[in-house]
This record gives structure tokens, C-alpha cells and sequence, in this order.
């Protein structure tokens, strides 16, 4: 049996609401309130151990740093109604330097970024190259 290749996401978040640094301090978050079909699916999809890129929306509008998946998904508690999931994250390191939405836009290697063609879809994947191109940017000066 062969082992399933890793997967790429980046997750949004007002830091308003939840900044990475109360991420970084709680070392552990339920991904709970997704409420988009596709955003679901994309939870749904998520396996243990698949990095996450944690964008700050809204206000910054920067990836700030690299998360992973510790529990893959389970029903949303939080859901009142309706058929929703949620997973399990841990934050592994804060980049470098955070890499802004204007950064990624003006990238080449980048411009097929989920990120730039469904800004509002709060669970998205990521391709492996576009996943090491952004850590390589929070790298440059």
C-alpha cells in the first residue's frame, strides 16, 4: 500500500477573530464554522498530517505562517443545523516574515493561486510548488 503524497491548504482568518499569534498560544485549534459547500469539501478532504498555509484576511491580508492537520474531519459542534465539519489544527512555525496578498499577486509562479481566483473561499487548496514558492518568499528580504 502505498502512502497518499501530501496535500496543500491555506485557511483564512480575520485576525480580528483569530490571530496567528492566539493560534501559536492555544497549539491547537477546531476548524469549526465553515459554512460554504466548498469550503467544506476541502475540510473533508484534509488528512492528517497535510500543512496548512494561515492567512490573515480582511485586515493584513498576509500568509502568517504554517499549520497542520492533527485531526482529520468530524462533525462542526458548533452547527445548529445542517450537515458541516470541522478539523483539528496545530501551528508548526510562524514564517519568516509574512507574505502579503500583494506579494502573491505579483508573483508569476503564483498567479493560478486559488487564493487570487476565489478570494472569499475560506478553505482552499494549494499546490505543492505554489506551497514552497510562498515559504521561499517569507525567506526573501
Amino acid at each position: 500500500m502505498s502512502k497518499r503524497p501530501s496535500q496543500f491548504w491555506l485557511v483564512k482568518q480575520e485576525p480580528t477573530s483569530y490571530a496567528w499569534t492566539t493560534f501559536v498560544a492555544d497549539g491547537r485549534a477546531a476548524w469549526t464554522g465553515v459554512r460554504n459547500f466548498q469550503a467544506r469539501n476541502n475540510l473533508r478532504a484534509m488528512r492528517q498530517g497535510d500543512k496548512v498555509l494561515y492567512y490573515h484576511s480582511v485586515v493584513g491580508k498576509e500568509v502568517m505562517g504554517i499549520a497542520q492537520v492533527a485531526v482529520e474531519a468530524y462533525p462542526d459542534a458548533t452547527a445548529k443545523e445542517g450537515d458541516w465539519s470541522c478539523v483539528d489544527l496545530v501551528p508548526l512555525k510562524a514564517l519568516p516574515r509574512p507574505v502579503t496578498l500583494d506579494e502573491i499577486k505579483a508573483h508569476p509562479k503564483l498567479k493560478d493561486m486559488v487564493l487570487l481566483r476565489n478570494s472569499r473561499l475560506s478553505v482552499q487548496p494549494v499546490a505543492p510548488e505554489e506551497f514552497a514558492e510562498i515559504e521561499k518568499l517569507s525567506r526573501a528580504k
